[in-house]
């Protein structure tokens, strides 16, 4: 029996990694003997997060444009010739049927050189606003799978799939009831919680917000679950400042399942997987935008939201002054929480990874 072969290619940041382990993860549990090799930039967080998910892979030496410095530019060229050697080197080896690109710096001369080599392509756009990546290689694409509607602004109407993002399928399968989640993680089944995530390596906007004001939302009745993230825990003195059993901190929540079924209130910035993860937890958020992300794309994804009275959107530069009358509105109008949580559950897609997987392996039509 023939193993089918795909390459994977998506990196830089965990928004790019995860989707395209998800999909992997999708083929191998309906075509267990399939082969998969995936490619990243060899200075990037890819380079750790495939091999623990179970995949090879290879990387290239290339990194994107310097936005600020015109000099560190000056060895993109270098980088780029480099790389597509080598992507050329490793399709001529490995024979993929297929290649499927989530976007990142690496995305970019694998796929270029797969379709150079004749390899179909499929795409996988996570943000409101197309990647610079994907919209290169978006004409010699088979499939586009998106997860906002509007993307033909970007990429050619009839290679459009309108999907969702592929999210962790354990976050939402056997759910637990949100007094049981607020039992393990050791929290007031009675209060209304609020649950604030700022990403792995956490947000500094969001920390500070909560280090000058989480006592005046505890006097709202209210308790937190906060994690911090790697950058600022180590530095947080939780002892002497937040020294309150209605303050919960945690520098990462490893189980988020439980968290988001804990929650009542969510505050979150507004990367694409954590917003498709979200809606499909469905709870009423306030989301804050990172204003550097590329394209601003993060304010974009946001908006999308709110277009649908679907979340609530606090700019990065006003949180001092507009998050807590956000969050006490929200604690005091149950009306407003059950039409946002109900909003925003309608956008959820959490069949987005098996779509996808459906679409690639019809095109592809292989006999496995």
């Amino acid at each position: 029996m023939k193993s089918p072969k795909f390459l994977i290619s998506g990196g830089g940041t965990g928004g790019h990694i995860f989707p395209a382990i998800a999909i992997a993860d999708e083929i191998k549990r309906r075509i267990p003997h399939a082969e998969f090799l995936f490619i990243g930039a060899q200075d990037k967080m890819e380079m750790e997060k495939v091999p623990q998910a179970g995949y090879k892979i290879e990387g290239l030496w290339i990194s994107g444009l310097s936005r600020s410095s015109l000099l560190a530019n000056l060895s993109f060229p270098i980088k780029l010739i480099s790389s597509l050697i080598k992507a050329k080197k490793i399709i001529r080896t490995f024979k993929p049927d297929a290649a499927i690109g989530t976007g990142g710096f690496a995305s970019g001369p694998a796929l270029f050189t797969a379709v150079n080599a004749g390899v179909p392509i499929f795409l996988q756009e996570q943000n409101s606003f197309a990647g610079i990546t994907n919209k290169k290689l978006a004409a010699k694409s088979k499939r586009i799978f998106v997860a906002y509607e509007g993307m033909d602004k970007f990429f050619p109407n009839n290679r459009i799939c309108l999907t969702g993002n592929p999210v962790r399928k354990s976050l939402f399968t056997n759910k637990i009831s949100q007094k049981e989640a607020k039992e393990k993680l050791g929290l007031n089944t009675e209060k209304l919680t609020i649950l604030s995530i700022g990403g792995s390596l956490g947000s500094r906007t969001i920390n500070n917000f909560w280090k000058q004001k989480a006592n005046e939302v505890i006097n709202l009745g209210a308790q937190i679950l906060w994690q911090v993230g790697k950058s600022d825990f180590s530095s947080l003195d939780i002892e002497n400042n937040f020294n309150n059993k209605e303050i919960h901190c945690t520098e990462f929540i490893k189980e988020m399942e439980i968290a988001y079924a804990a929650a009542d209130i969510i505050v979150s910035r507004a990367g694409a997987i954590a917003i498709s993860e979200l809606c499909l937890a469905g709870k009423p958020t306030i989301l804050i935008p990172f204003p550097f992300a590329a394209d601003d794309h993060q304010t974009k994804n946001a908006e999308q939201l709110v277009k649908k009275e679907a979340a609530i959107k606090v700019n990065d530069r006003d949180v001092s002054q507009e998050l807590l009358p956000k969050i006490e509105n929200l604690i005091n109008n149950q009306e407003l929480r059950e039409s946002l949580s109900l909003n925003i559950r309608k956008l959820a897609k959490p069949n987005a990874t098996e779509e996808i997987v459906d679409q690639i392996l019809t095109e592809i039509n292989l006999d496995f």
